[in-house]
């Protein structure tokens, strides 16, 4: 039991690191003329964790103008930033408790 919370907790933290990763390169940049930011799509794992698949653009470079404003919006990537920590906090948390009670378990068998 406390295996698989450990590996959903790591899998939650390496799913929003890289969510947020995905909203800290689409802030950056916002000011880019052409640039279109990327989605993020969280998915169940196979195992009780979780997966994030980030969307291409949706239209390719050549076929954005290279003076269109970025696709960005700063308000979306603010709320999701912050999303993005709560959810690693979380699951870093997860992975906190499940390491104490594994160490709990293993101490009484010993």
């Amino acid at each position: 039991m406390s295996l698989s919370a450990l590996g959903s907790g790591l899998s939650g933290m390496q799913a929003f690191q890289t969510a947020l990763n995905s909203s800290a390169n689409n802030v950056a940049n916002m000011d880019t003329n052409g640039f279109q930011p990327q989605t993020v799509d969280f998915q169940s794992g196979t195992n009780g964790g979780v997966n994030v698949a980030l969307s291409a653009p949706s239209a390719p470079q050549s076929a954005v103008a290279a003076n269109a404003p970025s696709g960005t919006d700063y308000a979306t990537e603010a709320v999701n930033s912050m999303q993005y920590k709560f959810g690693f906090d979380m699951s870093a948390q997860v992975v906190k408790t499940a390491d104490q009670t594994l160490g709990t378990l293993i101490n009484i068998t010993a």
